[in-house]
């Protein structure tokens, strides 16, 4: 389906205004990370998460100050959309059951008379949440080492690999930097997202580079910049109809999908965007500039070796 006419960008042509676009993205997610830092959530620090139900309709502001009263103003806090449930996430991996009990009677003395009772409890020691960190960065270093791999068996050449992965590396990078300046908790549902956004931008990056290896083929001798900007410009109504269905869907879940799931939606959602941006804007012009500076440099050593083969004639 072809819902944007013909287009004719100079994606090549405008690459270096494209890589300080993403430049500038990435300095500033690593001053962030650097400056603020990443706020873990209980599945990489420890902790208890608490579900709990009240009698009566109260508000999350309402629920907050009691916990504060309660001596946890750390604690997360979430609410179930249309219910009169709440989630909390008490940080510290040191409290023993007594001390979750003794917290739980100072809220509901905060409260008052709308009683609540306690649907789950679940703990997470220190121990297993520097496993679950461990089994975390494992599962982001192989999945990015596996892609690798794949494009460069799949495409002949290192390099668009390389290229491939430095893409979607910007992608998760500018993602966690979005959320150290906000400051929300990355956990294991975060990670999810992350490797989501990996995939999902790296599957894009492949129906480009798929694209380029056919023009390659069709048009042996025309110049390389204008068989990359061919390939985005032909798979660009492609790119704008799928990225444009994912972007609608998360977006609506960060829109009305409530508190349990804004983070993970707030995720996608810059994920898409700059997911979308860095197959264009990075991954292809980076296997341009490879080819220039090699071919170039070939040619230098070439004219050199004919120069001198003609001084010494």
């Amino acid at each position: 389906m072809q819902i944007i006419p013909k287009t004719n960008f100079d994606f090549v042509g405008n690459r270096w205004k494209l890589f300080a676009v993403s430049i500038a993205l990435v300095a500033g997610s690593v001053v962030a990370l650097l400056t603020k830092g990443i706020v873990y959530g209980i599945d990489f620090t420890g902790g208890t998460a608490i579900q709990v139900t009240f009698e009566r309709p109260i508000g999350l502001g309402e629920v907050r100050k009691a916990l504060e009263g309660a001596g946890a103003p750390d604690a997360a806090l979430q609410s179930f959309a249309k219910t009169n449930t709440f989630s909390m996430r008490l940080k510290s991996a040191e409290q023993s059951a007594t001390d979750i009990e003794k917290t739980l009677a100072a809220v509901q003395r905060e409260v008052g008379a709308n009683k609540f009772r306690v649907e789950s409890q679940e703990y997470v020691g220190p121990a297993v949440g520097r496993h679950l960190y461990r089994q975390a960065m494992w599962a982001v270093i192989l999945s990015l080492l596996g892609i690798v791999v794949y494009i460069a068996f799949r495409f002949e050449n290192p390099i668009w690999g390389l290229a491939g992965v430095v893409a979607l590396g910007h992608d998760v990078l500018a993602t966690v930097g979005l959320f150290a300046v906000t400051g929300c908790e990355v956990d294991l549902l975060i990670v999810s997202a992350l490797l989501t956004i990996a995939g999902y931008s790296i599957n894009d990056t492949i129906v480009i580079f798929d694209r380029m290896r056919e023009v390659m083929k069709l048009y042996r001798h025309e110049p390389l910049d204008v068989i990359i900007n061919r390939s985005i410009n032909e798979t660009l109504s492609r790119t704008v109809i799928t990225n444009g269905t994912v972007f609608t869907v998360v977006i609506i879940l960060f829109l009305l999908g409530g508190k349990v799931i804004h983070n993970f939606a707030m995720a996608m959602v810059f994920g898409a965007a700059v997911g979308t941006y860095s197959t264009i804007a990075i991954a292809s012009p980076m296997v341009y500039e490879w080819y220039f500076r090699t071919r170039k440099a070939s040619a230098t050593a070439q004219l050199a070796r004919t120069g001198g083969r003609a001084r010494k004639a």
